[in-house]
């Protein structure tokens, strides 16, 4: 009987030991953590620049996407110079839609008479920042849409009541063509009202300018009496 119980204690041992050589481990858990490395992405300087010490970071930016590439020629910046003569100036004609953020819609080329593109100067600030870095990349022909934030829009103040305060706006452009010459003016048929600036938003009412035969007469001036001297 004893030697029957040491033949099953031995026996189970030797299992326990067999099953813990064959049955294999399981790996322990590991938890990766992410580290932001800032070494990538803090610019270098020369060493003539003095140091400062800090983490670069992005004030405000233009965010887009390019809902149809264009098969025309790129949008080529402006080169601006001190001075006309030496300046390279790039005119863009553009169609767009503008919104709030809200989904209210401010502004759009469709809505103007004759439903014509827009010609503004690109780069000469004749527009919105956002409009000015906004077209960089696109071919003629190309559409995109714009998130542009409210520092490179209407600012701070915005331009009440249309556009509220801090406002971010939302546009879908089409880059219709690139020229190194401005648009030719027209004059505006009469019922298509006011003309437009070159930011797409009416003119400053001004008086008309009198026509020759329309010039009103002048007063007669009173006559001055002789001098009793002089007689």
């Amino acid at each position: 009987m004893t030697a029957k119980l040491s033949s099953i204690a031995l026996l189970a041992a030797f299992t326990t030991i067999v099953t813990a050589q064959t049955t294999p481990k399981k790996p322990a858990a590991t938890t990766t953590t992410h580290h932001t490395t800032t070494a990538a992405s803090t610019p270098t300087t020369p060493p003539n620049i003095p140091k400062v010490v800090g983490i670069p970071k992005t004030l405000y930016a233009i965010k887009y996407v390019d809902s149809l590439v264009g098969t025309g020629p790129l949008a080529e910046s402006s080169i601006i110079g001190t001075s006309l003569a030496d300046s390279k100036i790039k005119w863009y004609s553009v169609r767009y839609t503008g919104w709030l953020t809200n989904g209210t819609k401010f502004d759009s080329s469709y809505d103007h008479p004759g439903g014509e593109p827009i010609t503004f100067p690109a780069g000469a600030h004749r527009v919105i920042p956002g409009w000015d870095n906004g077209f960089l990349g696109m071919h003629v022909g190309g559409k995109r849409r714009l998130f542009i934030p409210y520092q490179l829009a209407y600012g701070e103040a915005g331009r009440p009541p249309v556009i509220p305060a801090k406002s971010d706006l939302i546009f879908d452009i089409e880059l219709v063509s690139v020229s190194d010459n401005p648009p030719a003016p027209t004059a505006p048929p009469p019922s298509q009202g006011a003309p437009t600036n070159l930011n797409g938003t009416p003119n400053p009412a001004t008086p008309p300018i009198p026509k020759p035969a329309e010039t009103p007469p002048t007063t007669p001036q009173p006559q001055t009496p002789p001098n009793p001297q002089s007689l």
